[in-house]
């Protein structure tokens, strides 16, 4: 992972190899792994496709020692951290 762009913000590579900015918005715990949510970052004279604009939800995951970022494969699992994930930006925002 790679924070070019200061602490809120990394680029990943996507499937094809396509760098992607992201800024992190929280991370949180669920049955015991951790899991990121990200918004993809405009820069400036950059638009983001409306496809493209949604939260995105990745796991922590461990590999030859080194912390990576891996998709959800199980959309209950995604669900629930969606969930978790609203639930404490709507108390953030309550606040």
């Amino acid at each position: 992972m790679s924070e070019d762009f200061g602490p809120n913000f990394i680029t990943l590579t996507d499937e094809d190899g396509k760098e992607i900015v992201m800024e992190h918005i929280s991370t949180l715990e669920y049955e015991g792994a951790q899991y990121c949510m990200f918004l993809p970052a405009e820069l400036e004279g950059e638009e983001i496709p409306e496809e493209e604009m949604g939260y995105v939800i990745l796991q922590i995951v461990e590999e030859d020692g080194e912390e990576l970022l891996a998709s959800v494969d199980d959309e209950a699992v995604e669900e629930a951290v969606y969930n978790l994930f609203m639930e404490e930006l709507f108390e953030e925002e309550e606040e």
